[in-house]
């Protein structure tokens, strides 16, 4: 909802924290222009200048044929924003106006009646000044001005003393090591580049007086005996000192305030909890915390936090196998099954609710439980872990970190901490919440991937590099982490082992890539199955459907420049031709090239989703690359730009489900094995049908047993005859879960 500033503004004397209503400085009163030109054009906030020059025509579709080439000049401009306000006295007459700018991208001077009040340089913080000094009643006029983080990083680039490695950039002037922005927005190998800037989240005004709740936290400490013992946080700045209240769900709490930050500890006990459960090992059952402070018996601010009663635990230590890593929920193993998730587009800011919903309804139905929120990336919207919340869906959190290594200025470091503290505070009370990664791929890529010949360094930058390393991931983020959200686990990377030789599959997290950038064959996925694959994956076209929106028909063909620029993987093309060939015979169209690439990616998750299940308990996750894209184009994603399924979301949803039959030739024979995740013992029927080359069924068998939780069970063997089979499970009267198939398909 967009509300008038010039109405509002003057009657926004609700604190920042009483939700769910903050006021926002934001309408069609925001223009922009580029720097150094007299005209200004309508903008919208939040927004970039990229949908910004888009809605005013100043520039077609990024997204449209080979657009993303054309405006690339957009990222060397700088650009300024403006607008208006009338405050009235009844504003003015508060203790305390701040404006909260809850995301601005990136290099940002904010200036409010020609006074600078700041200096932004962070995408991922929050800022919040106190402007009660600068405001006058009557017409008050703010102007941000966002630097290009070329133009701003381009000395400093220039003069470092060795160059910084940035696997996503593939210009001259590689400046993302440097800036704290998304790292996917200046390129990836599935998505474009387009380095944006403006506002791209909400700035909102609030007012206080005396003093006000700044956070409040709810976290589960323990579980035992049917009793929950919870720890509550509340952070209050205050004018003022002295005995006061402070209200929890309606118990008085006497507190002693001093002019300052003042930070309160709780601790609640909840006997016969109602507990909070990832999807499909129960309910994910929320409550809410409110608090409400009183200033010499006034209610003078209240605050509400949603919250569950979980613990968890992430088991990553020495076994006899080698290391384990798998997650405990209310010490119950799960089993994970989920995806790694991108920004649902280029430009975040234009992400709606109706889009979050959308996607977190497939994720739910394809019968997931986890999702990571990769380091290339944002910290996400709090509606995506609102509904996560809600919904069941746990979430590893990358820290936003990715292929790079990272300057070691004490500014920079100083910069990342209250990003990271920032971030933890905003999330850490999100039930779905469950691991936090210090960052994507930096620690395999530093070890295996030849940096340190590919940039030329000298034994001493290599210590360097590495010590700064050292630093950030393996001191500054878990001390925060383990101050701000002590019963949260911590990883420094991800992954934790690498995928080059055979002990590698014993130990610990793996992205495995064998299959795509190993350029191994789909089989190989049943030989090398690790403890928890938190990667893997193969690419696919879109729908020719999605693509015909953007691109111009001529151009649909493999050959085309258009259709060249959309593949961003270095052998995407080149894998997707080899391995569907061999598999689906040649293609005789384009149409008939981008179904082919679908039914191998099929065909690909199937065969690796099948083997971490057989894997249980080796293998105790399977997260695979990756849920959704960013724009329409090739990508591992089985969710298109617009949400929409490609062939391989099917078949995810079907492996995924709670309780399968997974066949397995073994010589002349085969075996049906059947997996449970469910939490609970289940009586099973599994029946299999022989078919015939006309696909009748001319032989059936029928076998009773149950299961156990999180049990695997060898269930039938049989003869291979025929040509094919139908397997069925069933409990009670209802089929869950169904399978048909051709034995000599079987491996």
């Amino acid at each position: 909802m967009r509300i008038s500033a010039y109405i509002f503004l003057s009657l926004a004397v609700l604190s920042c924290s009483s939700p769910p209503n903050k006021e926002l400085v934001y309408d069609s009163s925001w223009e922009f222009k580029k720097a150094g030109t007299e005209k200004f054009s309508p903008a919208s906030v939040p927004g970039v200048v990229h949908t910004d020059l888009l809605a005013n025509g100043a520039i077609e579709d990024p997204y449209r044929d080979n657009n993303e080439l054309a405006l690339q000049w957009i990222e060397n401009e700088n650009w300024e924003y403006t607008s208006t306000w009338e405050v009235g006295n009844d504003l003015l007459r508060n203790d305390h106006i701040e404006l909260h700018f809850e995301g601005l991208d990136t290099y940002a001077v904010v200036l409010l009646n020609e006074k600078s009040i700041l200096e932004a340089n962070n995408m991922f913080r929050e800022w919040r000044v106190d402007v009660k000094d600068i405001l006058v009643e009557g017409s008050n006029r703010i102007s941000i001005q966002f630097t290009s983080p070329i133009n701003k990083n381009k000395e400093l680039v220039e003069n470092h003393p060795y160059q910084l490695p940035s696997g996503n950039e593939t210009v001259d002037l590689k400046v993302s090591p440097f800036t704290r922005k998304a790292a996917y927005q200046f390129g990836w190998d599935w998505g474009p580049r387009f380095v944006s800037m403006g506002i791209w989240r909400p700035i909102n005004i609030c007012t206080w007086n005396e003093a006000r709740i700044l956070d409040l936290a709810v976290s589960t400490k323990s579980i035992r005996n049917e009793t929950a013992l919870l720890e509550v946080e509340v952070l209050i700045e205050s004018d003022i000192s002295g005995e006061h209240i402070l209200e929890l769900d309606g118990v008085q709490h006497k507190i002693d305030l001093n002019s300052g930050t003042n930070t309160f500890q709780f601790d609640i006990t909840i006997h016969q909890p109602r507990l909070w459960w990832p999807n499909g090992y129960g309910v994910a059952t929320l409550h809410q915390m409110d608090a409400r402070l009183l200033i010499d018996g006034n209610p003078i601010d209240q605050k509400a936090q949603k919250y569950g009663i979980r613990t968890i635990e992430l088991i990553n230590e020495p076994d006899s196998i080698g290391t384990s890593f798998f997650f405990k929920i209310n010490n119950q193993p799960i089993f994970v099954k989920g995806a790694n998730y991108i920004p649902q587009d280029i430009f975040p800011s234009r992400v709606t609710s109706t889009s979050y919903r959308n996607l977190i309804a497939k994720v739910v139905e394809a019968n997931m439980n986890m999702l990571r929120l990769w380091g290339g990336g944002i910290y996400e919207d709090n509606l995506f872990y609102e509904l996560c919340d809600e919904n069941g869906i746990l979430v590893w959190q990358d820290f936003m970190f990715a292929g790079s290594m990272y300057p070691k200025e004490e500014a920079f470091r100083n910069n990342i901490q209250q990003e990271v503290e920032d971030n933890i505070r905003r999330l850490r009370s999100h039930p779905a919440l469950a691991l936090w990664c210090g960052n994507n791929e930096i620690d395999v890529a530093w070890h295996n991937w030849g940096w340190q010949q590919q940039f030329g360094y000298s034994a001493q930058d290599s210590t360097e590099l590495w010590q700064n390393y050292l630093q950030i991931f393996h001191e500054d983020l878990p001390n925060l982490v383990k101050g701000l959200t002590p019963n949260l686990p911590y990883v420094t990377t991800s992954p934790l082992s690498n995928w080059g030789k055979a002990e590698n599959f014993n130990h610990s997290s793996m992205h495995y890539w064998g299959v795509w950038h190993g350029r191994e064959p789909l089989e190989n996925f049943n030989h090398n199955v690790p403890r928890f694959m938190a990667e893997y994956g193969f690419q696919s076209f879109p729908g020719l459907e999605i693509l015909s929106n953007y691109i111009d028909s001529s151009q649909l063909h493999l050959e085309s420049e258009v259709i060249n620029n959309r593949q961003k993987s270095y052998i995407g093309n080149e894998m997707i031709t080899r391995i569907s060939e061999e598999h689906f015979g040649p293609s005789d169209s384009f149409e008939d090239y981008v179904l082919k690439s679908q039914q191998t990616q099929t065909l690909a998750m199937e065969t690796a989703i099948k083997a971490h299940r057989l894997g249980k308990p080796h293998c105790m996750g399977t997260l695979f690359w990756q849920l959704n894209d960013c724009w329409p184009g090739p990508s591992w994603s089985v969710l298109q730009y617009d949400s929409s399924p490609k062939l391989a979301y099917e078949t995810v949803k079907k492996w995924y489900q709670p309780v399968v039959a997974i066949p397995k030739r073994e010589g002349t024979s085969v075996l049906f094995t059947v997996v449970s995740d469910r939490p609970e013992p289940i009586l099973v029927k599994l029946i299999v049908d022989l078919l015939d080359d006309m696909g009748e069924a001319f032989s059936t068998a029928e076998v009773f047993f149950e299961i156990g939780p999180n049990e695997i069970i060898e269930a039938y063997r049989i003869d291979i005859a025929g040509a094919g089979y139908n397997v069925q499970l069933v409990a009670g009267e209802e089929a869950i879960f169904t399978d048909s198939g051709d034995f000599a398909s079987l491996q």
